[in-house]
């Protein structure tokens, strides 16, 4: 024997392409993409196209989804069976298609879990009514059949589709390559284009658009893509639908009751759960979901307080969850050329209609054909009628009646078949009369049929009566609303925060924490072992903290971030990145326009905004140009920066007060001016600026601390102390010549 002649040698690169074709063409064509006549999918295909041979058409009863399955993947599908019982399952489910093709019974999954569905052995199932749209004509001589995979059976190449079932139910599938997202589409809307392109051959994309409007969702929520996109959509084949869930306000709740297209409510609420436990939704209270059977979808938020904008609260949500979702639209599909294309409407709805017609066609020829059968054999009938005594003598007499009847009667074979095969009675001259009743019939629809075959105008007429009654009869009002709105924004990170009174609390050591309210004791509160209060600022959730360290940078973050009080807080070097050997000195809280006076103990200092301190950076940034040895002082915040009065005092009992106005303001930050004089002997031995205050002209006061003794100065005591910036300053009352602190009085 010859083995070289039993195989092929090709090189391994021709080979792995030729399968690797072979694979992606089988994938294309016989898997992921719908056929434009009947807009399904093999596996789909076959699902209908058994459940008709099974007899499980709407009026039937329904049998197990097992008996299916088994029959499709036994038949005509050599696939996993689970697979297939998928496909069927979302043929079934009413929030998956616009149009079920399955009615389903038992479990068949829900919109929160879609594939929740129980095992086929469970569940029963049979057509819909509208599944008859795409098998009622398939006996008619509309289809061709072919071989399946055994060569044992025959299945249909396609459903002699009714109606253009690919824009219906739209379909979903990733081949190589390539990708189909098509929308589902309301079928009056659709047959509506049909009419008016069978009306109008050169019509536009933009006058088939004004019937259909855009894509129609089995849930009910709105598509707010403008119209122009939508448009477009439909002008090149792809684009993107928008789509946003539905609510209305209900006892100061809102209530949602309808979301979009493949999502489900236990999404959308752990979503919400989500943002909620990382506090990011402060003006929302609780979400429940009412969700029952009279209403599939019902999910009620509870907003914190009457104030809050439900609107903006909900446009915020729709931003970041997936009650706004986007879907992708690629309207590509297998032509009635047998290749893939992305097309735009009208070229669909053309192809379609000559699928349509084509199909129509064969559908009258195949009548016609059955039609002059029926005839001829009635002619035989009443050839035998009118020589009945000779037809009975000829039977009875003869040993091959048939070809004596051929001959003496110039009979087909047919016709003396027919003849033979008929019962005598039939032939009493009642049954005369009916046979002329139907003869006439017959020949009635013969000459109809005909003349439609011929006329390609009375064929469109029949096309466009068929289409409106199945519109009619199966069709219903859109379900998704067209309601062109903006893109939902979701709200800055500080309009999020409830504006609530905050004081924030820097231990030695550099750890905060912030205490819900202004009349906090931060002194008071527990540190850690070696660690104590070092400065507090009274601020609010919405606006940030800087903190400023030892080598003058500056860092910055969301108030409402910190850690409660409840606690020891936690370290700032956990945020920050601080310069090595720094530590944090200083911290203030503000609305970023507000101005505010920093110094340094060596009696420096500069105006700036708050803003200047804000950083985004973990490194935060370089604001104050620090001498050695010195320290950062709490800054002083203005009110007025053209009256206030800055009020100085050291350690050695100099106090100095000046107009702010004399300082410069350097929003890049720096070292500033000198703010009180200190000699440089004195600067050796000590001496420091405790602190700063600033007063209000005419009005204003400051609490000095030494140890434990405290003394005010009202405004006629500091007038004592005024001059202008760098000077001396006067001295304090003996007792004072020691002074800790300086704080302006509240």
């Amino acid at each position: 024997m010859n083995l070289q002649a039993s195989y092929e040698q090709i090189p391994l690169k021709e080979y792995a392409e030729r399968a690797y074709l072979d694979y992606s063409m089988y994938v294309v064509l016989d898997r992921a993409l719908p056929f434009i006549g009947d807009g399904l999918k093999p596996v789909q295909r076959r699902i209908v196209y058994s459940m008709s041979e099974l007899g499980l058409d709407a009026g039937a009863k329904p049998k197990k989804s097992a008996r299916t399955v088994g029959d499709v993947i036994g038949k005509f599908h050599p696939h996993g069976d689970s697979a297939c019982y998928e496909a069927m399952v979302l043929m079934a489910q009413p929030f998956s298609y616009r149009y079920t093709l399955i009615d389903g019974q038992g479990n068949f999954g829900s919109q929160d879990d879609p594939k929740s569905f129980a095992a086929m052995r469970y569940t029963e199932s049979r057509l819909t009514p509208i599944a008859g749209l795409l098998l009622d004509e398939l006996g008619m001589g509309t289809v061709d059949f072919t071989p399946n995979f055994d060569g044992t059976l025959k299945e249909p190449i396609w459903l002699p589709a009714r109606v253009p079932h690919v824009l219906l139910n739209g379909s979903t599938g990733i081949a190589v390559g390539m990708a189909t997202d098509i929308p589902p589409h309301n079928l009056r809307e659709v047959a509506s284009a049909c009419i008016h392109l069978l009306d109008e051959p050169e019509a536009s994309v933009a006058e088939l658009c004004r019937h259909v409007k855009g894509p129609d969702f089995p849930t009910r929520a709105e598509i707010i893509t403008p119209k122009r996109d939508l448009h477009a959509l439909y002008a090149t084949g792809n684009g993107s639908v928008r789509c946003r869930a539905v609510y209305k306000h209900e006892n100061g709740n809102v209530v949602i009751t309808a979301l979009p297209y493949q999502v489900s409510g236990e999404k959308i609420i752990a979503q919400i759960a989500e943002q909620m436990r990382a506090k990011k939704l402060p003006m929302l209270e609780d979400v429940r979901d009412e969700s029952d059977h009279e209403n599939p979808v019902r999910l009620v938020l509870i907003p914190r307080s009457n104030r809050v904008d439900l609107d903006e609260m909900m446009q915020h949500l729709n931003a970041t969850t997936d009650l706004e979702r986007s879907y992708r639209v690629n309207l590509n599909l297998i032509g009635l050329d047998g290749k893939p294309q992305v097309k735009n409407l009208k070229q669909i709805l053309v192809e379609w209609l000559a699928f349509r017609t084509d199909t129509v066609t064969r559908r009258l020829e195949h009548r016609l054909e059955k039609v002059e059968r029926r005839l001829h054999l009635l002619e035989g009938l009443r050839i035998a009628f009118l020589n009945l005594d000779e037809v009975i003598r000829i039977v009875r007499t003869e040993d091959e009646p048939k070809p004596v009847l051929i001959k003496r009667f110039q009979l087909s074979e047919d016709q003396a078949d027919y003849i033979l095969e008929t019962r005598l009675r039939q032939l009493a001259r009642l049954e005369e009369m009916k046979l002329n009743a139907e003869r006439d019939m017959l020949e009635e629809e013969r000459a109809r049929i005909a003349v439609m075959l011929k006329s390609p105008a009375k064929l469109k007429l029949l096309i466009k009566d068929e289409l409106s009654a199945d519109a009619e009869k199966h069709g219903d009002k859109r379900r998704a609303p067209i309601v062109e709105r903006e893109v939902a924004q979701a709200l800055d990170e500080s309009a999020l925060v409830a504006s609530e009174p905050i004081t924030v609390v820097l231990s030695e050591k550099g750890w905060v924490r912030a205490a819900k309210g202004h009349d906090v004791d931060a002194a008071a509160l527990g540190y850690r072992d070696g660690d104590a209060f070092r400065d507090a600022a009274k601020g609010k959730t919405t606006q940030n903290v800087a903190f400023i360290d030892s080598s003058g940078r500056s860092y910055s973050t969301p108030a409402h971030t910190l850690p409660s009080a409840r606690g020891n807080g936690e370290p700032l070097t956990g945020r920050f990145t601080p310069a090595p050997g720094a530590h944090f000195e200083a911290m203030a809280i503000a609305d970023p326009a507000n101005k505010l006076v920093l110094a340094t103990d060596f009696g420096y200092g500069f105006v700036t905004t708050f803003e200047a301190l804000l950083a985004n950076k973990k490194a935060g940034k370089q604001l104050i140009n620090v001498d050695d040895n010195a320290h950062v002082l709490a800054p002083a915040y203005l009110n007025d920066p053209a009256r206030d009065r800055l009020v100085v005092a050291t350690n050695a009992g100099h106090l100095l007060m000046f107009s702010v106005a004399e300082l410069p303001e350097l929003d890049n930050g720096g070292k500033g001016n000198k703010l009180i004089e200190i000699p440089r002997t004195k600067l050796v031995e000590g001496e420091r600026t405790v602190g700063i205050a600033v007063v209000a002209e005419s009005r204003g006061e400051v609490t000095l601390w030494a140890g434990a003794r405290k003394l005010i100065l009202t405004w006629a005591d500091l007038v004592e102390y005024n001059g202008n910036r760098a000077q001396r300053g006067g001295k304090l009352p003996r007792g004072f010549r020691h002074v800790d602190r300086i704080e302006t009085t509240a």
